[in-house]
């Protein structure tokens, strides 16, 4: 079986509220600290009509591809981890191209 078929049902509770954003002029934002690579990650803050500022983030590499919407508190939560290192990599060892 396949990859899409093994996985569990993806639930997406900001469908209608993405639908309704209006990214056209969404003014993007990416952190250009390694200006080598070509993909970033870009977010946008973009207010809906229900009057709230929603965060949204894609790949530079596909801009018309997928957005991700976060709420603030969401977005919140989110950066308070970054700061906090929630998400580092712990060191890895080097992979040895001759090990089985």
């Amino acid at each position: 079986m396949g990859l899409v078929e093994d996985s569990v049902p993806i639930y997406d509770d900001k469908a209608e509220v993405r639908a309704e954003l209006d990214l056209t002029s969404a003014e993007w934002q990416r952190y250009d600290a390694d200006r080598r690579r070509d993909r970033h990650v870009e977010v946008a803050f973009v207010k809906h009509a229900d009057g709230v500022v929603y965060t949204v983030m894609r790949s530079s590499a596909d801009p018309a591809g997928p957005v991700l919407v976060f709420t603030p508190a969401e977005w919140d939560a989110f950066t308070r981890g970054i700061l906090a290192g929630e998400f580092d990599q712990e060191e890895r060892p080097a992979l040895d191209p001759g090990a089985d």
